[in-house]
Formats: structure tokens, C-alpha cells, sequence
């Protein structure tokens, strides 16, 4: 039998698979949002409980989402209409795909903003015009005030995206992560060459990874569980259109343990990096959001050598950002070229300038349009609500239940080529209770404190 291949191309090997993945799932959330979340939530009580549900619960929902874009072969829109008519079921089950084509659109014209803001810090450490201002700290709120920046930086890291989707997958998402991947790693090594000279790396180490069991809260767990799931950028399609890009004869299993491996390891190298330095340098390490734009420049200007460290970093968290941002526009785009026969360069078009549109209105909500809100919070922030507490766990949650439920177990043994079924089953439950149960507990509480506390 023929394989179904995607009208789109498919991937040259396993390991772009792997880049491709990762680089989706590696992104803010592994290298900014991470490292603050342990310094907030007890450090190693968190990353241990964080590494448990990464297992327990991240993984499997990745292999499902996976498995779902390859039996497809189309954009996720597509995919989940075709995979609802094969098992005889509502075609409602179709608005996962438009759920997580939508959220990628929401997610990206706010993180581009957040990732402008990199570029930007990027840009000045290198130039010489941030670390040696008297008060480091208030450059970030500068920044952020000045409608004019905001835009452009914004604009800026928008171009560079569209740019690597509109050439498509070998030319432009394939090559992109041949390159900018390994790059990352590399820098991601070096900085923590760096830290082991600081004489903070072994406070870092002690920091993550010593359980004290009186830091473990509710708040930590709950906190653990909602981002060992975001992290892995699963419940907005991306997972599933890189998917669906898969070579036929490949391990999904063997590929989606790895993808989720190596994501781990650069939140918990970045950590180490990020603590080492503030630990050297006698820092918070509770700082909050704060940690990446205002505590570690203060860092980069009082060590040798800050100029190129603060550079590189911010160089590289400008490409996890932008690995991650590919992604996000990818599942839309797809389908503007399936659905509309649309080029991907018209394609890329159509999709990215309605988000960089929106993303200007995220950008000056930040200063000229700060008074304008939605349920007490500014443009931005309401958009990372709304995608963060609801539509990712819901995507998420529906992913899981279609796959555990409702798609015929026939096709998901054959798709998955499963040769273990005592590990089948197992997989199989937690896809069907415990994932479902665990997500939709994430769910409830966020959208109860964003109701509750705004």
C-alpha cells in the first residue's frame, strides 16, 4: 500500500521530526517563564513534581496529538474533520482543529510582542546602549511605555516568521530548524559553561533539585501540572501539523519520548543558568516575570564579559522564541493552502497580517491604549488568559478524550504500529481518565482565579 503523504511535503528524517518538534515546544515558556515559576514556587519541590507530570500526563497527550496529525495528513482543521468521519462520529469533533488553528492565531499575536521585546534587549546589550544606563531595571519599563518600539520590535520578529513559513516545509520550516536548533544548543551549553565558573551552579543545582517538602503547596502542584502541559505546546495544533509531516516508518513513540526529553532539558538547563547567575550575583530568585527583563540584565552589567554573555543569551531566547512562533502560524497556514489553494506565500500573507494587526493593539496595550481592557485586564493579558486558562486545556483535554473514546482503537493501533499492548493499555487510560481528569482540575482552578482575582 502506498503511504498517504501530506500535500505539503514530509519531513526528511526522524531527527527534523525531532528539531522541528522540540523547536515548537522549546520557547518563552522553557527558558523565561519556567526559571521564574520554580523561583516562585520552592525550586526543587516544583521541578521534581514538574518532571513527574511531564511523564504522567505531558507525553501521552503529545503522542496522541501526534498520532492524530499523521493518521490525517492535513492541517489540523482537515484532519480532525477526516478523523470524526472515519469513526462515525459528530462532526462537532472537527472544531478541535479550528480551536487549535484559532488559538495559534490569538497566541501569536501576543507573542510576538513578548518576543520583540528580546529582540530588542538583544539588540541593545550588543549595541552597548542597556548595560551601562544607571538603572537597569527601568529600561524594561521604558521599553514597554514606548508605543513606537513596541510596534517595531513587534513588527520586526513577525517578518521573521512569516518569512521561514511562507517558503514551506523543506525550504523554509526544515532548514530553519537545521539551523537555528543545534545554534540554540550550543549557546544553551556554553552559558552553562559559563555558570560553572560563577560559583553559583552548585546553589542553582541545590536550588532545583533538593525536594523540601514544605515548599510543595496546592499552588506549586497545580502550577507543576498546567505548565508540564503547556510547555509541550500541545492543544493549538502545532504538535499535530508537524505531525502530519511525519514520515510513515517512524517510532512515534520513540520520537515523542525524545521531543519531550529534550524540551525538558533545556527548561532545566536554563534554570540552572538563570539561578547560577542570580545566585552569583546575590539576586532574587523569587523575581517573577520580571526575572528575564529586569534581574538578569542588572546581572550581565556587573560581571566580565556582560556585554557578549547578556548578547548571546538573548540571542538565544530570541531563536527558541522564534522556533516556537513557526509553529504557531503553521497550523492556519496549512490550511489556507489546503482549503483555499492559496500559495504559501499568500497563504503566509493572509494569515500574518491579520495577526501582526491584532498583535499592534497587544503592543499598545502597554502604553497609548493601557485603558482600554477586557474583564479588568489589558489586551494582552486577556488573550494569555483566555488561550493559558481555557482554550489550550480544552484543546488538550478534547485531544485525549477523541483519541481515548471516540477514534476507532483499530486506527490508533495501527497508526501507532503498536507491538506492546500491555503498554498500549497503559497509555490507553491515562489517555482516557487520567489526562482528561488532571487537565480539566488545571482548567477549573485557572479559570476560578481569573474570575476570582482578575
Amino acid at each position: 500500500m502506498t503511504e498517504k503523504k501530506s500535500i505539503h511535503g514530509v519531513w526528511l528524517g526522524r531527527w527534523t521530526f525531532i528539531l522541528a518538534a522540540t523547536g515548537s515546544a522549546v520557547g518563552l515558556g522553557n527558558i523565561w517563564k519556567f526559571p521564574y515559576m520554580a523561583g516562585e514556587n520552592g525550586g526543587g519541590a516544583f521541578v521534581l513534581v514538574y518532571l513527574l507530570f511531564i511523564a504522567a500526563i505531558g507525553i501521552p497527550v503529545m503522542l496522541a496529538e501526534v498520532m492524530l496529525g499523521r493518521r490525517g495528513r492535513k492541517s489540523p482543521i482537515n484532519t480532525m474533520k477526516e478523523l470524526a468521519k472515519s469513526s462515525d462520529a459528530s462532526k462537532l469533533w472537527g472544531g478541535i482543529g479550528w480551536m487549535g488553528a484559532l488559538s495559534g492565531f490569538l497566541i501569536l499575536s501576543f507573542y510576538s510582542v513578548i518576543a520583540g521585546w528580546a529582540v530588542a534587549y538583544a539588540v541593545k546589550i550588543i549595541g552597548g546602549s542597556l548595560l551601562d544606563q544607571p538603572d537597569i531595571p527601568a529600561q524594561f519599563g521604558a521599553l514597554v511605555s514606548d508605543p513606537v518600539s513596541t510596534v517595531l520590535w513587534h513588527s520586526l520578529f513577525m517578518l521573521m516568521v512569516m518569512f521561514v513559513v511562507a517558503r514551506g516545509i523543506h525550504k523554509g520550516l526544515e532548514t530553519s530548524v537545521n539551523i537555528l536548533m543545534p545554534v540554540l544548543f550550543v549557546m544553551l551549553l556554553g552559558l552553562l559553561g559559563y555558570a560553572a565558573t560563577t560559583g553559583g551552579l552548585g546553589q542553582a543545582f541545590t536550588f532545583m533539585f533538593k525536594f523540601n517538602p514544605e515548599a510543595l503547596t496546592a499552588e506549586a502542584i497545580r502550577s507543576a501540572l498546567g505548565h508540564s502541559f503547556f510547555t509541550l505546546s500541545l492543544g493549538m495544533g502545532a504538535i499535530m501539523a508537524y505531525g502530519a509531516y511525519m514520515p510513515q516508518n517512524e517510532s512515534l513513540g520513540k520520537t515523542v519520548v525524545t521531543i519531550g526529553i529534550l524540551d525538558t532539558l533545556v527548561a532545566i538547563v536554563a534554570g540552572l543558568v538563570i539561578f547560577s547567575i542570580v545566585f552569583a550575583n546575590g539576586l532574587e530568585t523569587a523575581a517573577g516575570p520580571s526575572l528575564m527583563f529586569k534581574t538578569l540584565p542588572l546581572a550581565f552589567s556587573q560581571m566580565p564579559g556582560g556585554v557578549v554573555l547578556g548578547g548571546v543569551f538573548f540571542i538565544l531566547v530570541t531563536f527558541a522564541a522564534w522556533t516556537s512562533a513557526i509553529s504557531l502560524a503553521e497550523p492556519a497556514v496549512a490550511w489556507m493552502v489546503e482549503t483555499a489553494g492559496f500559495s504559501r506565500v499568500k497563504a503566509a500573507l493572509a494569515i500574518g497580517i491579520p495577526v501582526w494587526a491584532l498583535g499592534l493593539v497587544c503592543a499598545l496595550s502597554q502604553n497609548i491604549l493601557s485603558d482600554v481592557t477586557i474583564l479588568g485586564s489589558s489586551v494582552l493579558d486577556f488573550l494569555d488568559k483566555l488561550t493559558t486558562n481555557i482554550m489550550l486545556p480544552l484543546g488538550g483535554m478534547l485531544i485525549a478524550i477523541f483519541t481515548g473514546w471516540v477514534m476507532r482503537r483499530s486506527h490508533v493501533v495501527k497508526e501507532l504500529n503498536v507491538k506492546n499492548f500491555a503498554l498500549f493499555n497503559m497509555w490507553i487510560i491515562v489517555i482516557r481518565f487520567v489526562a482528561p481528569a488532571g487537565i480539566a482540575y488545571v482548567m477549573g482552578y485557572l479559570i476560578y482565579e481569573w474570575a476570582t482575582k482578575g
